[in-house]
């Protein structure tokens, strides 16, 4: 196959369009070509009067070899499809069945992998299943009432399960794992797009039946999935795993243990602490979630063609503050809502969510600093958790202690004053708002670097500080504030054999695709060696 690059389609022409610019970038006729398939498609709107998509294509045609001939552009050769490819090399048998602990993307691609080549894993999930897991969610959105073993963060599908369902497909991997992640998604019902687009997504809609597919082909394949099962001790004998407990009375045998547990399993990292498990703490970054009117979002990026086809636009931004740190926007939800995603009572966590169609009336990012080990270190690697908390608790306290958060206009922030009054956009925080000064409860210099980075980020992206742009506080759970130690060939725990940290809580991913990636690779380790 023949593969082109730099298509570019005007936004209101046909797709249909692409066969017959190929062909004329071949130099050949148009019958000549037999099939197509997009290998990837964006969007290019630096000019805002010629907006385009620009598309990668893959071509079957009659007399390749000659076409090749004739073509000297750096745009036109022969493909290359990068397939991801495994074969069994462990000969060693288990003696106990492999145990997985979370069901998120690196516990259920981990899960996968494992089942796919006859090891039966338990994956184990302190949270309800799908189904039972959003309504509890909804439930807590409206009513306030917290399960603290199921919500945004715990239950099947893992935190990413309530957000944009975003993929990042920059992710490098030249054993063509990121390819082979997006196929299994599109198998288990993702849409078929999320191949060849720039910047796919699946929306918080989409994932849950992705989710509920992905499951039923680890059952299928002898795996258990286990929900409402709370890993609560670990028993390691000579510096090798033994066994698990759950939920303080049951005891499952096991010497491969994968925890891929999420960054907000706060009690399991104090027990690993306790148990003598290498961990170490990491930067993260915190902040809040700012939203603006989904049109005015996109008449920034995309000026007066945005009724073209272009669907709504997204953003990402960074600053390098005076100070020394970094202003960054993260897990931006076009569209979307903003909503509450704390997994631990009198605490306020948000997040951002959008469906597949991202049709909602505002648009909403989180707004980070970063944080460094030297911010909160004094004695414990679990230092910067109790900093996440205490943010949290500030939150809880200030929003007016029933788990409304506390929300302030720009305009209110960057002069230091409680907001008394809404704007033209109105909050989608759920369950509900307070009005206050969000300086009272972030560290001086994230305040500061907020402030600096918000005007200095308007002139990237017009409106970014517009005065009734809403700020909702806090945004702690961008990442985890820990690391559980592992080699870096064997992904075994340094000094626990058989443990294997794995995905966005152990400190390896940050995001749905890497920590699905870092589950596959996980669950080769473990092959290869058993």
């Amino acid at each position: 196959m023949i593969r082109i690059r730099q298509i570019n389609v005007a936004i209101d022409e046909d797709e249909n369009e692409l066969i017959t610019k190929c062909a004329k970038k071949l130099k050949t006729n148009k019958e000549n070509i037999e099939e197509y398939k997009i290998v990837k498609k964006s969007i290019d709107a630096r000019d805002k009067q010629n907006i385009v998509f620009c598309y990668e294509v893959d071509i079957k045609a009659k007399n390749e070899d000659e076409i090749l001939r004739k073509n000297k552009s750096k745009d036109i050769f022969e493909a290359s499809n990068t397939q991801y490819e495994f074969k069994i090399t462990g000969k060693q048998k288990m003696k106990n069945r492999p145990v997985i602990v979370g069901s998120g993307p690196a516990g259920l691609f981990c899960g996968y992998m494992l089942a796919s080549y006859g090891y039966k894993p338990i994956i184990i999930e302190r949270g309800e299943q799908i189904e039972k897991r959003v309504k509890t969610v909804e439930t807590f959105w409206k009513e306030g009432n917290l399960n603290k073993e199921s919500n945004v963060q715990f239950g099947e599908g893992g935190a990413g399960t309530f957000s944009d369902g975003k993929l990042n497909t920059l992710v490098k991997d030249k054993m063509g794992r990121n390819k082979k992640v997006l196929e299994m998604f599109v198998e288990a019902g993702a849409p078929n797009e999320i191949l060849y687009l720039n910047k796919p997504h699946i929306g918080t809609d989409l994932l849950r039946n992705v989710i509920i597919n992905l499951r039923n082909k680890i059952i299928n394949m002898g795996g258990d999935i286990r929900y409402n099962s709370c890993l609560t001790n670990i028993e390691i004998q000579d510096s090798h795993i033994k066994s698990i407990e759950i939920n303080n009375n049951e005891k499952i045998e096991t010497e491969v243990l994968i925890l891929a547990i999420g960054h907000s399993a706060r009690d399991t990292f104090k027990k690993l602490n306790e148990l003598g498990v290498k961990v170490a703490p990491k930067n993260f970054a915190v902040g809040v979630r700012i939203e603006h009117l989904q049109k005015d979002i996109n008449i920034a990026q995309y000026g007066n063609k945005t009724k073209l086809r272009l669907g709504s636009a997204d953003y990402k931004l960074v600053y390098h503050a005076s100070n020394g740190r970094t202003c960054y926007t993260f897990c931006m939800c076009p569209g979307g809502k903003v909503m509450a995603s704390n997994s631990e009572e009198s605490s306020i966590v948000t997040n951002g969510m959008s469906n597949f169609a991202r049709d909602g009336e505002n648009a909403n990012s989180a707004l980070l600093v970063n944080i460094s080990i030297e911010d909160f270190y004094k004695e414990s690697p679990l230092d910067g958790m109790y900093f996440q908390e205490e943010l949290e608790k500030k939150a809880f306290e200030l929003g007016g202690k029933n788990y409304n958060a506390p929300i302030q206009r720009v305009e209110d922030f960057l002069e230091n004053k409680t907001t008394t009054n809404l704007g033209k956009i109105k909050p989608t925080y759920m369950p509900g708002v307070t009005f206050a000064n969000l300086n009272e409860i972030l560290p001086e210099f994230v305040s500061n670097t907020l402030k600096e980075g918000l005007t200095e980020l308007d002139q990237k992206l017009h409106g970014f500080a517009e005065h009734d742009a809403i700020m909702t506080g806090v945004e702690t759970r961008s990442s985890s504030p820990v690391q559980i130690t592992r080699d870096k060939e064997t992904m075994n725990s340094i000094n626990v054999q058989g443990l294997y940290p794995c995905g966005e809580g152990a400190g390896y991913a940050g995001g749905i695709m890497t920590a699905a990636i870092d589950g596959i690779k996980c669950a080769i380790k473990i092959i290869e060696k058993e």
